[in-house]
């Protein structure tokens, strides 16, 4: 189905980097712990996480075996969907400016049945394609309206704090590899740099420069086991000047030097 996968994996694993772009990711069996920031959440089996914006986290799955593997369902979420309930719902909704964009909690039935639906659209190809574009908004309204919608409605107003965070999280990831000007950014969104820098740590855990310094080092790893790059290419290409100070991010990042990480990943 449509933006729907399965992701599963047989054993527990080291701490790896990922960027989350807005997801809906259902926990059906083992565990993992995801972090960004100072903010960090441990996923049991029924437990949900909502990511409103795309978001560097790392995460580490905790409990996965090949009797019992680590089994977890999940959904792009459409945000221009998301957008577009917003004359439906706007008259009930309740923003919350103290969630942030990654949101867990217990999944909730309102949106876990029309989600299972869709699932099941997989073994129905008919069914799939003239039923399928409406379950899949009814998930999203589902979710808008959650205890776990709250970034989300958020997002949706036009002149929210979240959705002004989101247009500089844009231009960042579009340009991570050039110098960062924070009241550059502010800017863009439309704030002064002391205001965008409290509400961008507020929507998404971390600051301005580490979210930056976090994809670097997303992309480098990357490059250096997929590419087989060296450290210092790895380094130049995502925008370091010196591959001494690279090198240090990413031990502190990953916990091992990155020719080390790199043969690990690689074996």
């Amino acid at each position: 189905m449509p933006g729907l996968s399965l992701y599963r994996r047989q054993a527990i694993s080291d701490i790896e980097a990922i960027l989350y772009e807005p997801v809906i990711c259902l926990i059906l069996q083992g565990s993992k712990i995801t972090s960004i920031g100072d903010q960090s959440v441990e996923l049991m089996p029924g437990d949900a996480l909502l990511v409103s914006h795309d978001l560097p986290v790392t995460s580490r799955i905790t409990r996965a075996s090949v009797r019992e593997p680590y089994l977890a369902l999940i959904l792009s979420l459409d945000l221009a969907l998301v957008r577009s309930l917003y004359d439906q719902v706007v008259d009930v909704m309740t923003p919350d400016e103290h969630v942030r964009s990654l949101c867990a909690g217990t999944a909730d039935p309102a949106w876990l049945a029309p989600l299972v639906r869709y699932l099941e659209l997989a073994d129905a190809p008919l069914d799939a394609r003239v039923l399928g574009p409406s379950i899949r908004r009814e998930i999203h309204y589902r979710l808008l309206l959650s205890p776990l919608g709250g970034m989300l409605r958020n997002l949706i107003v036009a002149d929210s704090h979240a959705s002004r965070v989101g247009r500089a999280i844009q231009r960042v990831r579009a340009d991570f590899r050039s110098p960062l000007s924070v009241p550059d950014l502010a800017r863009t969104a439309g704030m002064s740099a002391s205001s965008f820098h409290e509400h961008f740590k507020a929507v998404t855990g971390t600051t301005p420069l580490q979210y930056q310094k976090d994809l670097r080092l997303i992309e480098a790893r990357a490059l250096l086991v997929g590419r087989n790059q060296s450290v210092a290419e790895a380094a130049y290409a995502v925008g370091y000047e010196s591959p001494t100070h690279f090198s240090r991010d990413y031990s502190r990042k990953f916990g091992m030097a990155p020719s080390r990480d790199a043969g690990a990943l690689s074996a």
